[in-house]
């Protein structure tokens, strides 16, 4: 009359299903992932009292004048080495700096101080107002470091990676 009652059981949690979408699902969001890289450049700031030294090295300084018009190369201090031209675009709307012939000047004048066993290492980027950041930041990439091939292989060469700003003086001749 009386039915035996059971113990339920204890029942085992099942889970193969989660474990293998776990092992295709990690591997595809981390496949799927931007990975940032964050790169840090090392600046040095002008002196901001003003005092000017009137030593030997600093007459023999690398100066870069970026202009909305273009880009000047200055070496030693106030000796113009090249004036670089901006390049139209293809429909002529657009102006930009030509960054592969400003790679090229720089490299001579590597080349030309490395005859001289020059170990020049610093260079002063000057920016006229209107300058858009994008055009300062690859002024500094092209004054730090060249692309060259050597022995069928892309390499970076070292140009004048210690980078000092400073703002560009007025063109002659320019009103105020």
């Amino acid at each position: 009359m009386f039915a035996k009652r059971r113990e339920p059981e204890e029942s085992d949690i099942d889970i193969t299903a989660f474990m293998n979408l776990m092992i295709v699902l990690v591997p595809v969001l981390l496949m799927s992932m931007v990975f940032n890289h964050i790169s840090i450049l090392e600046l040095n700031l002008p002196d901001l009292t003003g005092a000017q030294t009137a030593s030997a090295e600093e007459n023999r300084q690398l100066e870069v004048v970026v202009r909305e018009s273009g880009i000047e190369v200055y070496y030693p201090s106030g000796r113009l080495v090249k004036a670089i031209d901006n390049i139209k675009s293809e429909d002529g709307s657009e102006d930009r700096h030509d960054f592969q012939t400003l790679s090229k000047v720089l490299q001579e004048i590597k080349r030309q101080l490395a005859a001289k066993n020059i170990a020049k290492r610093d260079a002063l980027l000057l920016s006229e107002a209107g300058v858009t950041y994008q055009s300062l930041v690859s002024t500094m990439d092209t004054l730090r470091a060249a692309k060259t091939v050597v022995v069928a292989e892309a390499v970076d060469v070292e140009l004048f990676p210690e980078i000092s700003l400073g703002d560009a003086p007025k063109k002659k001749g320019a009103k105020s």
